[in-house]
C-alpha cells in the first residue's frame, strides 16, 4: 500500500510544483524556475522507480487521472510562457555575437600596440 501512495504523493507534488512553475512564469519571476525544473525532473525519476505491488484502486486511479490533467495543462502554460523568453533570450544572444564578430573584424574594442596611437 505504500508504493500506491507514493505514487500519488509524487503525482500531487509534480502538480503543485508545476502550478507554482505557472504563477512565477506569469509574474516573469524566471529566477527560481530552473530549480523548480530539477524538482520535478527528481520527481519523475522517483516516479520511476516506484514499482506498486498492487494495482492502484479506482478511486486512485481517478485521482491519478485527475493530477495527470492538472499537471499536463500546466506543462502547457508553463512552455507557452517561456519559449517567447528564450526565443527572445536566442535572438539577443545572436545578435550580441554577431556584435561581437564584427567589433573583432574592425578591431574595435582593442587596444593599439603601444596604448597611445602614434601620430
Amino acid at each position: 500500500m505504500a508504493a500506491r501512495s507514493e505514487i500519488l504523493h509524487c503525482y500531487a507534488q509534480l502538480a503543485a510544483t508545476l502550478s507554482l512553475m505557472v504563477t512565477l512564469a506569469r509574474a516573469k519571476e524566471w529566477g527560481r524556475l530552473p530549480e523548480l525544473e530539477a524538482q520535478c525532473a527528481s520527481l519523475v525519476e522517483r516516479l520511476r522507480s516506484v514499482s506498486p505491488q498492487e494495482t492502484l484502486e479506482p478511486a486512485q486511479v481517478a485521482q491519478a487521472r485527475q493530477l495527470m490533467q492538472r499537471i499536463r495543462a500546466d506543462q502547457r502554460a508553463v512552455r507557452e510562457l517561456v519559449e517567447p523568453q528564450l526565443s527572445q533570450l536566442v535572438a539577443t544572444m545572436a545578435g550580441l555575437q554577431k556584435r561581437s564578430d564584427l567589433d573583432r573584424a574592425y578591431g574595435l574594442g582593442r587596444p593599439s600596440a603601444g596604448g597611445v596611437a602614434s601620430l
